[in-house]
């Protein structure tokens, strides 16, 4: 279904507006489904994409009515804020397997040059972060209509996987953590912290795109650019090196949000610390080996000194020694180069692991009395070891697939997505989840389920399933593997006693980048 009016013409770059409401006499089927949002790198015409792409997809119990009240269980699909990796995700199956206890809504939004193109320009003649409007939009859209699909609108997780799972932590931050009752708890899988810079920082990408489309001469940049064919646009869709960096690999993610003074008014860690957040339960968590399917295939240590500094271009040459320093050189996995192990590490951590960690630390010492729901697990047998508290929950999924492990990836990023949803409701899913790994399938699952639920992940578990104990100073987490789910804290066991060395300590080191890494 369409939840916004088309974004092209008058509207590109400019916040989300209601679509026609106009009647036909005539009933929309809404049966298949509809084009995502153009991607960068991708061609025009491409098949599947279109610039016209606001569209939902909600998912039912068939006996649900307006007034059912059912939890609401948003989604928010990754793709690094440059594509959408997780369009169109069968919500059937977690709807099923709640007991017809929950509605499933997902949605496009606006990604790349089309979502976070980024100038004084835009801010004068339209809006900035427009993805992150489109979301905001979305749930907006959620609160007003959900009630019709038999949801509850006072009822809504919001969850996202990798840009989705930042967009997440954005949200909470959004406006300086204002409070606009939109959701009630946050899922987070994998949370993406790019450099998010501030506007100032950017122009030189608006420059760019003016220059590649033919409208630097333009009287009128702006109206130029909407009045320009969207082949051309496409074209400027694309990954180039940030200023200064000129050497291999291009960025991985060269559009991004920006700190605008309004949605996002500082980055991210800086709110969360400043506690300007809007307070509700939630469950982050990531995988062992994040980036492994990011990181270069470095041969030397230059190799990797170069990659880090082009996907964050205000790191110094001191800082990359700082970071080789983190990560010596790790055993050889099969068909990479030698550095290719610390790279993978580095970029996972700097990237998902540890903003994730830090963010659930922020959280965590937060004010207990901001909570704004109360968790339905409190003080009972959901509560877990860390007493009275805000409901925070982490884990870190440690499920190994043997092709996965041939090719070196170890447990990949967003692996525990067939998972969550079940392998037949995903793209690509490993064929270790319809065998040895089908185990892990209802245990996951069940967790979620039973968050989206009651905001506690231990209520509906799956019997047999060990209870998921909070977060706390301690930092318990729940390592899930196929037969061997158990609680760990961050910094021993894999890592050695109180952490020295290991995760904590590197996540300390992390955040204290994390002004010159814009996150």
């Amino acid at each position: 279904m369409r939840y916004a009016a088309p974004p092209v013409g008058r509207l590109r770059w400019r916040a989300p507006e209601e679509p026609s409401l106009q009647r036909t006499g005539t009933v929309e089927l809404a049966t298949s489904f509809r084009p995502i949002c153009l991607c960068t790198g991708s061609g025009y015409p491409s098949y599947g994409q279109d610039e016209d792409c606001l569209f939902v997809n909600v998912w039912a119990p068939s006996d649900a009515r307006p007034g059912s009240k059912l939890p609401v269980w948003v989604f928010i699909q990754g793709g690094g804020y440059v594509s959408l990796t997780n369009a169109n995700w069968n919500g059937a199956e977690v709807v099923e397997k709640s007991g017809g206890n929950t509605v499933m809504v997902n949605f496009n939004y606006r990604v790349g040059l089309w979502g976070f193109l980024a100038s004084e320009n835009i801010r004068k003649d339209g809006d900035l972060n427009a993805g992150l409007l489109d979301q905001r939009m979305l749930l907006k859209w959620v609160k007003t209509h959900i009630a019709q699909f038999g949801g509850d609108p006072d009822h809504v997780v919001i969850h996202g996987a990798s840009a989705g799972a930042g967009s997440v932590a954005l949200h909470m931050v959004a406006y300086g953590g204002r409070d606009d009752d939109l959701f009630v708890g946050g899922i987070a899988e994998s949370i993406f912290f790019p450099a998010q810079p501030p506007v100032a920082e950017l122009e030189y990408q608006f420059q760019r795109v003016v220059e590649q489309t033919g409208c630097d001469s333009a009287r009128d940049q702006m109206q130029c650019l909407r009045e320009t064919d969207a082949a051309w646009l496409q074209a400027a869709n694309r990954a180039q090196p940030f200023p200064g960096r000129d050497e291999p690999p291009l960025p991985l993610f060269y559009w991004t949000p920006c700190v605008d003074g309004e949605f996002l008014q500082d980055i991210p860690y800086r709110l969360f610390q400043k506690g300007k957040f809007v307070n509700v339960p939630v469950l982050f968590g990531t995988t062992t080996d994040e980036g492994s399917v990011f990181a270069s295939n470095a041969a030397t240590q230059t190799d990797f000194a170069a990659f880090m500094a082009n996907n964050y271009p205000k790191l110094t040459s001191n800082q990359t020694d700082a970071i080789l320093q983190h990560y010596p050189k790790l055993p050889p996995l099969p068909w990479h180069e030698e550095w290719f192990p610390s790279a993978s590490q580095a970029y996972g951590e700097a990237t998902f692991i540890c903003p994730t960690v830090n963010v659930l630390n922020t959280l965590q010492h937060s004010s207990d009395s901001s909570l704004k729901y109360n968790n339905a697990g409190s003080g009972g047998s959901g509560s877990g070891s860390a007493g009275p508290g805000p409901g925070i929950w982490s884990y870190r999924y440690n499920v190994y697939d043997s092709e996965n492990t041939a090719e070196g990836l170890g447990v990949q990023h967003l692996f525990e997505a067939a998972a969550v949803f079940g392998p037949d409701n995903i793209n690509g899913a490993r064929r270790s989840y319809w065998t040895y790994n089908a185990p892990i399938v209802p245990v996951v699952m069940s967790y979620w389920i039973s968050f989206v639920r009651t905001l506690d992940p231990n209520i509906y578990r799956s019997p047999g399933s060990p209870n998921w104990e909070k977060w706390g100073a301690d930092m318990n987490r729940l390592v899930m593997e196929t037969g061997n789910t158990h609680m760990e804290t961050v910094g021993k066991g894999v890592e050695g006693p109180g952490g020295e060395g290991g995760e904590l300590e590197r996540c300390r080191f992390w955040e204290g980048l994390g002004g010159v890494m814009e996150q």
